[in-house]
């Protein structure tokens, strides 16, 4: 399957569609951070640690662009906006929750694995 035959799955098939909404490597870590609060820009870039400010920013609107973020605009000075999941990004919590219980189990896998088997560095058969 080349990438034209993936864009036009987009909106068809439930596994492109959702990879296409989640292919961003922050998007995960966006939505998990919002799953709980509502967050305002600076609290989402102090919390994702190394993310530039136009990286949230596309990030953040690729995801209000497929409506699962939401942004809400305060008329104050300085202004003021806030992210937050809409209804449909919040149907993501699960998926969410459930790959931290994935993470969490596979971490323990790799600790039982031998010390020189990292991820990083998986050992060649």
């Amino acid at each position: 399957m080349d990438a034209d035959d993936t864009l036009k799955l987009f909106g068809i098939c439930p596994y492109v569609t959702t990879q296409k909404l989640f292919s961003g490597k922050w998007s995960l870590l966006i939505m998990h951070l919002l799953e709980e609060k509502t967050l305002r820009f600076g609290e989402l870039q102090r919390a994702l640690g190394n993310i530039t400010q136009t990286t949230l920013t596309k990030q953040l609107r690729f995801l209000e662009d497929y409506y699962l973020v939401e942004r809400k605009v305060f008329n104050t000075i300085p202004p003021k906006v806030e992210y937050s999941l809409t209804d449909i990004g919040k149907q993501f919590i699960p998926v969410v929750q459930a790959l931290s219980v994935f993470g969490k189990e596979y971490i323990t896998f790799l600790k039982t694995k031998k010390p020189e088997t990292t991820a990083c560095q998986p050992s060649i058969l």
